[in-house]
């Protein structure tokens, strides 16, 4: 187990990214076509094919999924990744067509510092397809893919992932981008908001403070007009329908919930995806659906803690710094 989401068998996950811009994109290739659905919590998301996942639509799998930086701009990127998915023969085929089933999401991170007059390019058509060709098995961390150019409230934000293994012997894992208008930590202190979660002192076991006053509860936001963006993809290797995925995808909105403050809001485009790679070869009924998703939002919440813990801070005036800039490792 690497802790990671492709400790889910039947998935790879690559990142592209761009300093001067600094922005980024992150795929998440299926091996062969899953089932996903998703849930948004967040006021204004920034999604791509993202209704073909609802149950009632006739697209059962797709091939891919993609978390990019960008805003709208960063809608290019799905094409990216279905242009290097078309080159190996993947998609659905439509009168002796190849269509490459990729949905997405985007988060805000226009205003971090970085060079911005990029728009007259596809520069993020270029970031999914190089993120594409770079999936595998391991991936970077932190400030790298989607997670390059994200923010918080008080702290650079990154990409996270986590992984565990379900009562029932199912694997789940979790991938975020983590672009919060609020905290993933607890006042001023270096106590991430998913400590009870923390496996293995994954990010640098401080757990909770002792006590909470009112200070430590005070909610902080980025910005005077915050817009801002938490998207990620839960993934396991049982086998669910589309209706099943779309459960898991709610019950993991939890884990956003408990590892950030304040979450889902009016500016937020907060969407988890949920995926199944089927291969376990298992199917599972209402007990075994309900563990995944618990566990789901529980690894998720670890996602989000892993990444602002791996991020570095961007190298422009007035960055935010980094988890590790300010409390070290």
């Amino acid at each position: 187990m690497r802790n990671l989401v492709t400790d889910v068998p039947g998935l790879s996950v690559g990142n592209a990214d761009d300093a001067n811009i600094a922005t980024g994109v992150t795929a998440l290739l299926f091996d062969a076509p899953a089932v996903a659905s998703l849930a948004v919590s967040g006021g204004a998301p920034g999604l791509r094919d993202a209704h073909l996942l609802e149950a009632d639509m006739t697209v059962e799998r797709v091939d891919a999924l993609a978390l990019s930086g960008g805003s709208v701009f960063g809608l290019d990127a799905m094409g990216g990744v279905i242009s290097v998915l078309r080159e190996r023969g993947r998609g659905v085929e439509v009168v002796g067509q190849l269509a490459p089933i990729v949905p997405g999401a985007i988060l805000f991170d226009l205003a971090n510092g970085g060079d911005k007059d990029f728009w007259r390019e596809p520069v993020y058509w270029r970031l999914g397809a190089e993120a594409a060709r770079a999936a595998s098995g391991d991936f970077a961390l932190g400030s790298h893919g989607a997670g390059l150019g994200a923010t918080l409230a008080d702290l650079k934000g990154g990409l996270g992932s986590a992984s565990a293994v379900s009562a029932d012997g199912f694997v789940v894992g979790a991938l975020v981008a983590v672009n919060a208008v609020g905290q993933a930590t607890i006042g001023d202190t270096a106590h991430f908001w998913a400590a009870p979660y923390e496996r293995d002192g994954e990010f640098a076991g401080r757990g909770w403070p002792v006590a909470f006053d009112e200070s430590l509860l005070a909610i902080r936001m980025k910005g005077a007009e915050p817009r801002n963006t938490n998207i990620a993809i839960v993934a396991t290797d049982a086998e669910l329908t589309k209706a099943q995925a779309k459960r898991v995808a709610i019950m993991a909105q939890d884990g956003l919930a408990r590892a950030l403050r304040p979450v889902h809001a009016a500016m937020d485009g907060d969407t988890v995806f949920a995926a199944a790679t089927g291969f376990s070869g298992r199917a599972v009924g209402p007990v075994e659906l309900t563990r995944i998703g618990a566990l789901a939002a529980d690894v998720l919440a670890r996602a989000v803690a892993r990444g602002v813990h791996a991020a570095k801070a961007l190298e422009f005036p007035g960055a935010l710094p980094s988890w590790q800039d300010k409390f070290g490792l």
